[in-house]
């Protein structure tokens, strides 16, 4: 979820500024003879022959959370707090002990007449830092304040009287966006040369002086465009994310690729190929356009198709780049290359990949495959909680890693190999596919018009690699479209016809609408594999998003080609038919996807994104705050293209008879039992309302009763339950707690202490009276074993005392992987293990002869500020429940009763 830099990151910038004669480094010497604090690397799960060190605390030293890293070029660490300033430290060699020395880099700021703010930052708040070109590189994050006045933007800082102090910072460019969506991290090119940068998708494409991807860019999507309920990137439309090459003075800007959700760090690897890890919209889980975290290649020209909420585009759409590897739910962080590591050779090639939400560092392994590339991917550091925010490799070989963010306790660890593999450094010689050079040779057609480039690139448009197949199209879409507008709409392959038309559509004249339609209805479609029916039925959803739908005679051959091949064999081919004809409102189409509907779920749980790397249910005891999120949406999973059909339904006006629509209306009623992501339920009331407007408004009432409108809030985001807490909520102190706890316990509402029992899912765990779940501890007899400041702590800070009936197990595998879970049972061949809390009768069975190691984990399964939604009344109601041990009759309930205070 934070910034990141690569292991190229070689610089840092900063923005022009007027400077006082204030001090510019203030030396805080750490420590050196304080000895680590052990559990600081005891929960780190490393492979064999690695060792951790933990170097240093920046949150211990009041120094924020660290979120960036460069070294500079006297092999010095800086680093940045997400919400403050930029740090330089001076390590201890490797085997000596100690913690680094420590300086704040103090950059003098203007202090304006009658400005008495205290301690402001002079630079900071960077997401990317990258020293190179005798300068440090800053990507500043932020809006703007009294205590650091610099706005988001790339910065140069400089020191040009080799003091080793900075005295010239040179903003390079503004940037408008900020937040953990905003501009991210830098990367010192291959050769040298230059630096890219990456930005989230709420940062805006400025004005640049080039683009490999053309500007053309738009939604082009034919499903209902229905934004998040929640409002998450409501207003952020095409391109998303971006990827750009910049000059060292900051003096041109290339556009290299778009299309990312949340990319925050890449790498190069020795091909000089790019790898992003792309972040995943966790509120979508569930939904059928959910896309889970993956590393991408990013080539020249690359469109990876994020758009907003329900538009996001799907990897089938053959005018975007598929994912190189599906990683899984949590949140992308830093990106490196093992390049130059002290590591055993598979790693010294490996990428590594962070995710910060389930503190998971993975090793990516990467095989040439085409013109791009396939992976794997393996764990190879973990640990619970390990908030990862940014990582590289030092020069002295070690790998170094911080964790921290959003204010959390942040820390410096240092990874080194003392097994007995080889470390030799790998060879430089690299060696490429036939199709990798020629991706290469057509993407330096991508720069503008060369006369020679319509030719070179129109071969390959049909190309067996996807990658190929782009670069020929980015390569044709360069050159003036006069020059080869006619050579598409005579084009008779249908590959070549298919991507020709997503070139022409982008490029071409609304005028040229029929003819492009008359060119793809002439493809004979049934007689296509998989991808080259998706090529056509993408080309002729560009033709109609960009050029307006089929009419009159356009619409019937679009329909009488695409008609009879509906209901197709597999679940994309499905959804591009239902979008296309459900828009052209064809015949039969309504009755044709009802019936879909009414099979098993053929898309299965993951229809966008496919297999990952790591499950989900791998993922819900190694944090709880996320992992229970998991836990409730795996127990009732939605039907993922039942929801598609029923979403692009909610737009057809005809086709509808009474059955059907009773049939219909009923599923949406159904679809609110199931659990997604926190949009969920307010994505499928939307898609419900869009087919209430299609009713006849005298039988409104009664389509809006069946569809479920009695189990919804009124904002329709949530479910109506039972007891929602009124709050307001806080971020309860034990002591707070205490104190709300130990006065006004008379005469206290039983009913309410039930409920709120429950909507703060207790009861999902624990058992009480007989009655609730059975993987923690029975709490009937709580309040008579118990204080209240037992009962306090417990709630409060799960982790202070875990049982080991209750703990959850860690179990290494021989593979480099780590399941998490509770060991339920075991026999000679299997441990059984129980992932998911809410659903506990579900066992993974681990063979036990692939598990090297077992060890309980240090982190509950508890999720931690449970009570935080509650206010005072609402906490004591629901601690005089816990102390009655669900008994109504008792004490706390009757007007007068003693409070019984801590006793």
């Amino acid at each position: 979820m934070f910034s990141t830099i690569n292991v190229a990151k070689l610089g840092f910038a900063l923005a022009a500024i007027a400077f006082t004669g204030v001090s510019w480094i203030t030396m805080q010497q750490a420590n050196t003879g304080k000895p680590q604090d052990p559990s600081k690397t005891d929960k780190l799960k490393l492979l064999p022959g690695f060792k951790a060190e933990h170097l240093y605390s920046p949150s211990d030293n009041k120094q924020g959370s660290w979120v960036s890293m460069t070294f500079d070029d006297k092999g010095r660490m800086i680093t940045s707090d997400q919400y403050g300033f930029l740090y330089r430290l001076e390590m201890p060699p490797i085997g000596a002990g100690g913690t680094p020395k420590v300086e704040k880099l103090d950059v003098p700021v203007t202090v304006q007449p009658g400005d008495t703010t205290k301690n402001k930052v002079g630079m900071g708040y960077a997401q990317g830092l990258l020293y190179a070109f005798n300068s440090l590189y800053v990507m500043v994050n932020h809006r703007g304040n009294k205590e650091f006045e610099k706005t988001s933007g790339l910065y140069r800082l400089q020191d040009t009287n080799n003091d080793d102090k900075f005295d010239k910072v040179t903003l390079l460019k503004q940037l408008k966006g900020e937040g953990e969506h905003g501009p991210h991290s830098i990367v010192l090119a291959p050769d040298k040369q230059s630096i890219y940068v990456m930005c989230g998708n709420f940062t805006d494409v400025p004005q640049l002086d080039a683009y490999r991807l053309p500007r053309v860019w738009q939604e082009d999507n034919l499903f209902p465009a229905i934004k998040d309920p929640r409002g998450h990137a409501a207003d952020r439309m095409a391109p998303g994310g971006w990827l750009a090459k910049v000059s060292p003075d900051g003096g041109r800007w290339e556009l290299m690729g778009a299309g990312f959700r949340n990319t925050f760090d890449f790498a190069f690897n020795d091909a000089g190929d790019i790898f992003g890890y792309d972040s995943d919209m966790e509120w979508d889980f569930g939904l059928p356009w959910y896309k889970p975290t993956r590393i991408c290649h990013v080539t020249s020209g690359a469109e990876f198709g994020w758009r907003t909420a329900a538009s996001n585009w799907s990897p089938a759409y053959m005018d975007c780049l598929p994912a190189t590897l599906n990683m899984g739910q949590g949140s992308p962080t830093g990106v490196f290359a093992g390049r130059g590591s002290r590591f055993p050779q598979k790693y010294q090639k490996a990428m590594y990949a962070f995710d910060w939400s389930f503190g998971i560092m993975y090793a990516v392994h990467m095989q040439p495959k085409g013109a791009s590339y396939s992976a794997t991917a393996e764990e190879f550091i973990s640990g619970s909680p390990l908030p990862l925010t940014d990582g590289m490799i030092g020069p002295d070989g070690a790998l170094y890693f911080l964790t921290g963010g959003r204010r959390l306790e942040s820390d410096l660890y240092r990874i080194t190999y003392t097994g007995s593999e080889s470390t030799a450094p790998t060879s430089t010689v690299v060696t490429v596919t036939p199709e990798h050079k020629l991706r290469t040779q057509l993407e330096q057609y991508h720069t503008g018009p060369n006369p020679a480039a319509v030719d070179a690139a129109w071969p390959h448009l049909n190309h067996p690699d996807r990658f190929v197949r782009h670069a020929a199209r980015i390569a044709v879409e360069h050159q003036p479209v006069a020059q080869w507008q006619a050579r598409a709409l005579a084009e008779t392959d249908p590959m070549r016809l298919s991507q020709a038309m997503f070139a022409l559509s982008h490029h071409g004249d609304k005028s040229l609408k029929s003819q492009m339609i008359k060119a793809l209805t002439g493809v004979k479609l049934g007689t296509l594999n998989e991808e080259g029916q998706l090529n056509v039925l993408r080309a002729l959803e560009l033709v109609s998003t960009r050029f307006g739908l089929p009419e009159g005679p356009d619409r019937d051959r679009v329909i009488a080609l695409l008609n009879p091949l509906y209901p197709a064999k597999t679940a994309d081919l499905n959804r591009f038919y239902v979008r296309l004809l459900v828009s052209l409102e064809a015949p039969g189409v309504v009755e044709k996807t009802m019936k879909l509907m009414a099979l098993k779920d053929e898309g299965g749980k993951n229809a966008v994104g496919g297999e990952t790397v790591t499950a989900s249910s791998d993922l819900i005891m190694r944090n709880p705050q996320y992992g229970l999120d998991i836990a409730r949406m795996l127990e009732k999973f939605p039907p993922a293209q039942q929801t598609y059909y029923a979403t692009m339904l909610s737009s057809a006006k005809t086709g509808w008879t009474p059955a059907l629509r009773d049939t219909y209306f009923q599923w949406f009623k159904n679809a609110f039992n199931f659990q997604g992501g926190r949009s969920y339920v307010g994505f499928i009331d939307k898609a419900r309302k869009l087919a209430l407007a299609h009713v006849p408004k005298e039988q409104f009432e009664k389509y809006n009763k069946m569809s479920g409108a009695d189990l919804l809030t009124s904002s329709g985001n949530d479910l109506a339950l039972s007891y929602t807490p009124k709050g307001p909520g806080r971020r309860w102190e034990l002591d707070a707690a205490l104190a709300a706890i130990d006065t006004a316990m008379t005469n206290r509402d039983f009913d309410r202490g039930k409920k709120i029992y429950s909507a703060i899912l207790c009861a999902r765990c624990h058992s009480m009276q007989g009655e609730g779940g059975d993987i923690g501890p029975d709490l009937t007899q709580l309040g008579t074993r118990f204080s209240n400041k037992d009962m306090l702590e417990a709630i409060m800070m799960p982790n202070k005392a875990i049982s080991d009936q209750y703990a959850a197990t860690i179990f290494t595998l021989k593979n480099g992987q780590s399941v998490v879970g509770r060991l339920v049972n075991e026999d000679k061949v299997n441990y059984s293990v129980s992932q998911n809390p809410f659903a506990a009768d579900q066992l993974r069975k681990i063979p036990k002869k692939d598990v090297v190691n077992k060890k309980y984990s240090t982190e509950s399964i508890m999720l931690p500020g449970l009570i935080n939604s509650l206010n005072p009344d609402e906490l004591r109601d629901l601690m005089a429940y816990l102390k009655a041990g669900g008994k109504s009759d008792h004490a706390l309930f009757k007007a007068g009763s003693p409070g019984n205070g801590g006793k």
